[in-house]
């Protein structure tokens, strides 16, 4: 069939118009235009290395190409870069058929969970199927039309199988609009069959034309804004959580100043850290299960709760436990409807930004003012907090090494105003909620949407590739590590320094202790040699890990600190690099921050002959009488 007849055509592979199309893309937001697809990750297999390596070798001059070392990687560095340009710019990634498309999906879940844009190029089955089974598939019993490529649909928020060379005219457009969509956006997969990414079409040239994706601020509906109002008027004890909607918006003032003038104490989720950026006696810090105390007992008085582009996940909720006024009530602002309808809140399906701007002129017009009383509360417990950290955190105990708390708070002073921290998974991302300082323009990068291990050194050399900031730092456990250390390989290569504070405490210490609080019992979770008497592996020796030779052996500038005086000295040298670096810091294993003590659903064993494992079943069930429903 002869479509677009009388438009002018360049004859193109399909994946010589992607890489065109692609370059051509462009969003824009607030006035400020950019490419939004910035670069293209890869790893060639027989799948895509004569179809997308050719396209990019010819036509990908504007779309620079990165290699990593793993493909989970690689989508955990897109992710990264996408979040510190606030979703305003991305990057693609393209993969082999079988295990290097599949190694993708723990990273396309953590986009899709953490709503960050990243576009997803995997190989898949030849579409004429003329050759048979290919090498890395499954051959199912009860479908042709089925590959391994299919497991991406369950994490993607768009999937599509192209098997003719014209089906991208529509696929691509609707990838660009959900990617650019703040309500839609997360993983994004176009899946291209091996044999249609070389087979040519003669595409209209105008398909591949300048496109501006406007991203736009939705405009909070008046009705929804009167009726917060309403419910803020009547408010005596008002809180706001702050999520990452409050970053991705942009809304760092207009969250301050309308915190402020209603002195509505505020507490943040781990993505939403750093939504207020100076220092204020209202600021709670990380709220939840793994947040302040302080923050923890405002929550839990609070008669009114103002969400803020946040999806509201467990942690932050205490799995619907953390909210115990008997009047509570909801508001959230979110773009996403599904998550401003959660715990039954007043939804306003609009920008953070705007919706803040909105209220804080309502309020005022109604004269709305500080519930001093409640006010003076937040003080008393942020001051409380503050100097249990300076008393039992950030010091150093005799014959004890330093604690993670303590080089937290070695950080908050050595960080300059221009650098920003990536962590991810285990105890870290927690204690960095509670005491990482984000005055002075210091800036914290969290991935705990998915909790997910490994993320730290891609995600932190995606965040080095956008230019935006002085100094990348990781703040990573020895566990954490063991994931993904080979990606340090890509951060030499790319040039793109990053600096590795690595807290060695011999193992998965969350999971650790979180096992030893439900079954009071430790498995598998320390690096412990296998004993040889017990066979089991807890009762091992510890290994003795040289992670500084690791590092050195990629070609890292190395330090090992073990008191305040050399960290400190080791975080100046390495700003003075131009490579990556690492500082290796033993640390307590065992000694943690003051916990919350907001209450988290975790099932125990409901049968167990063990007395040890009963007695923590029944005590940690003895919370679940705070959980509720609020709907």
């Amino acid at each position: 069939m002869n479509f677009y007849s009388s438009v002018k055509k360049k004859r193109l592979t399909l994946s010589q118009a992607i890489v065109k199309y692609l370059q051509a893309q462009y969003s824009e937001y607030d006035g400020q235009e950019q490419r939004f697809i910035q670069g293209i990750w890869g790893i060639f297999g027989h799948g895509n290395v004569s179809g997308m390596s050719q396209a990019l070798v010819e036509y990908g001059q504007d779309l620079p190409y990165h290699k990593p070392c793993n493909e989970q990687s690689m989508v955990h560095a897109t992710t990264g870069f996408a979040r510190a340009k606030r979703r305003k710019a991305t990057m693609a990634c393209t993969t082999s058929i079988g295990p290097g498309a599949t190694n993708m999906i723990t990273g396309a879940a953590t986009a899709s969970i953490c709503r960050i844009p990243v576009l997803l190029l995997p190989s898949d089955y030849y579409a004429s199927r003329y050759g048979g089974t290919v090498l890395q598939d499954i051959d199912h019993l009860s479908s042709e039309d089925m590959s391994v490529t299919d497991t991406f649909r369950v994490v993607s928020r768009f999937f599509d199988r192209i098997t003719r060379p014209e089906q991208i005219l529509t696929s691509l457009p609707e990838a660009m609009r959900i990617l650019t969509n703040p309500s839609e956006t997360g993983a994004v997969t176009i899946s291209l069959p091996q044999d249609i990414q070389g087979y040519a079409y003669n595409y209209p040239t105008h398909f591949f034309d300048k496109r501006v994706w406007r991203i736009e601020r939705s405009i909070p509906n008046p009705v929804r804004i009167k009726e917060a109002i309403e419910l803020l008027k009547q408010a005596k004890k008002p809180y706001i959580i702050a999520g990452g909607g409050i970053h991705y918006s942009e809304a760092w003032d207009e969250l301050e100043n309308f915190a402020e003038q209603f002195g509505i104490p505020v507490g943040e989720t781990h993505a939403g850290r750093g939504s207020i950026r100076n220092a204020s006696d209202i600021l709670l810090g990380g709220t939840g299960h793994l947040g302040t105390p302080c923050a923890a007992k405002i929550a839990e008085e609070a008669d009114l709760v103002l969400c803020i582009g946040t999806r509201l996940h467990d942690f932050v909720t205490g799995s619907n436990s953390a909210f115990q006024n008997p009047n509570v009530k909801f508001i959230s602002i979110n773009v996403n409807g599904r998550d401003a309808y959660k715990l039954g809140a007043l939804p306003i399906t609009a920008d953070a930004k705007l919706s803040l701007e909105a209220l804080q002129q309502e309020g005022a017009k109604v004269g709305i003012q500080p519930q001093r009383e409640w006010v003076f509360k937040a003080k008393y417990e942020k001051e409380s907090w503050e100097n249990l950290k300076l008393k039992e955190v950030f010091t150093q105990y005799r014959e004890e090494k330093m604690s993670q708390g303590h080089l937290i708070g070695i950080l908050n002073d050595e960080m300059d105003e221009s650098d920003i921290l990536v962590a991810a998974a285990g105890t870290i991302p927690a204690d960095l909620t509670k005491l990482f300082d984000v005055s002075g323009g210091k800036q914290l990068h969290l991935e705990f949407g998915n909790s997910c291990m490994g993320y730290d050194i891609p995600a932190a050399i995606g965040v080095r590739l956008t230019e935006l900031y002085n100094d990348v730092y990781v703040l990573m456990g020895d566990g954490n590590y063991q994931m993904h250390p080979m990606e340090l390989v890509t951060a030499i290569q790319e040039r793109a320094k990053i600096t590795i504070l690595l807290n060695v405490n011999f193992g998965y210490q969350s999971i650790h202790g979180h096992q030893k609080a439900l079954v009071g019992y430790s498995l598998g979770n320390e690096f412990k040699i296998r004993d040889p008497e017990s066979r089991l592996l807890d009762e091992g020796t510890f290994i003795e890990i040289d992670y500084a030779k690791n590092a050195e052996s990629i070609g890292l500038k190395t330090w090992v600190a073990h008191n305040e005086s050399e960290l400190r000295s080791a975080i100046q040298k390495a700003k003075q690099e131009e490579n990556s670096c690492m500082i290796v810091v033993p640390t307590e294993k065992y000694r943690s921050p003051p916990g919350s003590d907001v209450w988290w659903e975790v099932v125990g064993a409901e049968v167990t002959n063990d007395p040890k494992t009963r007695e923590l079943v029944e005590s940690r069930e003895a919370g679940r009488a705070k959980q509720r429903f609020y709907y």
